[in-house]
């Protein structure tokens, strides 16, 4: 992110409005275009929600909670949090 002067972007009257608001002050202005979902842009999203399903599948064969656990190198609340979510 690089800092720009308002007075070199900015129509006057826009920048005479502003300076009414943050007179002095450094203000972050977002950009425009939509943001994509945690995880989405990288994949991992769609990696934890297989492995997600994959711990859900398993537990329902009868896997005991502390040996997902351990298999997935999660604490026992982790995977339980997985599995009844999905019971809601």
């Amino acid at each position: 992110m690089s800092y720009k002067n308002a007075a070199e972007i900015l129509p006057t009257h826009l920048l005479e409005e502003l300076q009414k608001y943050a007179d002095g002050a450094v203000i972050y202005v977002p950009k425009s275009s939509c943001r994509t979902g945690w995880g989405n842009q990288s994949g991992l999203r769609k990696e934890l929600d297989a492995r997600n399903q994959a711990i859900i599948k398993a537990f329902y064969s009868r896997r005991q909670i502390a040996e997902l656990a351990k298999e997935h190198h999660l604490s026992e609340a982790a995977i339980k949090k997985i599995v009844y979510a999905t019971q809601k």
